[in-house]
């Protein structure tokens, strides 16, 4: 009897084991699937059939992974003996953490996180433990992430950290293993004309199209990036500099023959190339970066819609050097305030006129070790590099600052302001000037804004209605270099400036050159017919002087007739007086 009860005291113990083992098991919340060694389900809960899609009987004594772990994500086949969840019984180590597809009943795949772990009995493995949930959103959410991390959101090609996170890879694996390979730095011609014309939503829809036409000529194993704005990157791996070349010239074309239409209009863009062969002699990503964009400054420089390989001992990249070299200089010193102004008088050259000094303000960089450097030395860097519009705040500030300081004047001067080519497209700098005039209580008339003609005949209808602008504050305008660019007089009726500043090189040989002379005297006629006045700029000898008073020129502006000075004395009242 006794060995009686003891049995059925076991038995009962096992049962009540049992329920609390299907207990824990229907409880769960995760899947949890158990296998024997032979990779066949011994147990399977309610979570896991719901996840997967089964019903018990059809997964019990069946194969697991035949039936639910057999493919890859990428959709290739996934070999038994690679199974990660088998491992746990085949080597008796437990697989904690994995990511990695399980696919349902009807053929739909699922991503899960799982764990699997060896079942032992009498400390022999008898088989595994599945373990797992259903991860698929949360990964689709990290993936989705991760893409835009690495993606340019625009086109969907890859973005300029991942693309040098890549090129710095094929560095390093050139400089560790030898190799050749290419980095090409494309830069679109005329995409300005398409974003000015046509509107910014016709500029993105070009780079979508753009980034269709040349991910299609890519090879295999090549990236092509959006850097950003207009601007390309294709590394090309294992590529010698002449297949590159090859290459770089196909992209070339494909851009030049692409048509672009919107709303009716069509418009033909280019493509500047440079290309740096990328080798172990390559120091870093970023030196090559730096090569690509010198030589694609070149093939700009050389007339665009080219292709440029990059020679360290090349005459053209080492001007571009040392324009790159400017930018830090002139950011420097906007930071430290290290810009002075000078000044050249416009000197009236007839009786009557009136009696209201008239300056050019001219601008000059202080170094750090008190050199004064003109203008046409940073000038270029400053107007590639989009400076100039900072540049010409700075100027502005300055000027009506001097002009505040000197309000007691009787007759206050007009100081003329040279304006950038960038920002007379800059749509807020006639808001900005509004809001400097008003805040130093300067009357607009103070300021005469000076344009040059090869900036405004670049768009004349936004140049008109930006002059209009400056009007309204009460500002005056001048043309500048006039005579050097290819626009007509039809082109400066559309044009309500107030002075008309002729171009330096007919006035220079004004006395000898009978056909300068001719011109300058057309100019004027036609200035003069329009109630413009007119201006000689480079005046430099007397006899000019004499030629210009002759003809009727207004005024004149050069060394024979004053010396750049500095602008500051004339808020002492040194000069105003």
């Amino acid at each position: 009897m006794k060995e009686i009860d003891e049995r059925r005291l076991a038995e009962q113990e096992l049962r009540a084991s049992k329920a609390r083992f299907r207990l824990l098991l229907e409880s769960a919340g995760e899947g949890i699937y158990g296998l024997d060694i032979e990779g066949r389900c011994i147990f399977v809960n309610d979570a896991a059939l719901e996840i997967l899609g089964y019903a018990r009987e059809e997964l019990l004594g069946q194969p697991t992974h035949p039936r639910i772990h057999h493919t890859r994500e990428d959709g290739s086949g996934y070999s038994e003996d690679d199974c990660r969840i088998y491992d746990a019984f085949r080597s008796g180590a437990a697989r904690r953490g994995m990511i990695e597809p399980l696919w349902r009943k009807d053929g739909s795949m699922l991503i899960a996180e799982y764990s699997a772990y060896p079942l032992r009995e009498d400390d022999e493995i008898r088989g595994a433990v599945l373990v797992f949930r259903d991860v698929t959103e949360s990964h689709a959410l990290t993936s989705q992430l991760a893409w835009q991390a690495t993606h340019d959101a625009l086109t969907g090609l890859v973005n300029r950290q991942e693309f040098e996170r890549r090129l710095a890879h094929v560095v390093e694996s050139a400089q560790r293993e030898g190799g050749i390979h290419a980095l090409c730095y494309l830069d679109l011609d005329r995409f300005k004309v398409v974003n000015d014309t046509a509107g910014h939503a016709a500029g993105d829809e070009l780079l979508r199209q753009m980034s269709v036409l040349l991910e299609g000529r890519m090879r295999q194993r090549d990236t092509l990036a959006r850097l950003g704005g207009d601007e390309f990157g294709v590394l090309l791996e294992h590529c010698p500099a002449d297949q590159a070349l090859r290459l770089a010239l196909e992209l070339r074309d494909a851009v030049r023959d692409f048509r672009f239409s919107w709303q009716g209009r069509a418009f033909t863009v280019g493509a500047s190339i440079g290309v740096v062969p990328v080798s172990a002699s390559t120091e870093s990503a970023a030196a090559a970066m730096s090569a690509a964009d010198a030589a694609c400054y070149v093939a700009k420089e050389q007339g665009r819609n080219r292709a440029h390989l990059y020679r360290a001992d090349d005459a053209r990249l080492a001007e571009h050097r040392s324009q790159t070299q400017w930018v830090s200089r002139l950011t420097q010193a906007l930071d430290e305030n290290r810009f002075r102004l000078y000044y050249q008088t416009i000197v009236p050259l007839h009786a009557g006129s009136s009696a209201r000094p008239h300056y050019e303000v001219l601008l000059r960089l202080l170094e750090t070790d008190g050199r004064l450097v003109e203008p046409m030395a940073f000038m270029p860097a400053a107007e590639r590099y989009d400076l100039m519009p900072a540049i010409d705040r700075w100027v502005l500030r300055e000027v009506v600052r001097i002009c505040a300081a000197a309000q007691g004047s009787a007759t206050p001067p007009l100081f003329a302001v040279n304006l950038s080519a960038r920002s007379l497209v800059d749509e807020r700098l006639p808001q900005y000037l509004r809001d400097l005039l008003t805040t130093h209580g300067v009357a607009g008339d103070r300021l005469c804004l000076e344009i040059t003609e090869a900036a405004a005949v670049e768009n004349l209808a936004r140049t008109s209605q930006r002059i209009t602008e400056f009007k309204a504050l009460g500002c005056s305008v001048a043309l500048d270099h006039f005579g050097s660019g290819m626009s007509s007089f039809t082109d400066l009726r559309m044009l309500p400036v107030d002075f008309l500043k002729i171009e330096g090189g007919f006035i220079r040989s004004l006395a000898e050159d009978r056909l300068n002379r001719a011109v300058a005297e057309a100019i004027n006629r036609v200035a003069h017919v329009m109630t413009i006045q007119t201006v000689a700029e480079c005046t430099e000898t007397t006899a000019v002087v004499a030629v210009l008073k002759e003809l009727g020129i207004d005024h004149a502006q050069g060394y024979v007739l004053g010396m750049p000075q500095p602008l500051e004395a004339l808020a002492a009242g040194s000069t105003v007086a």
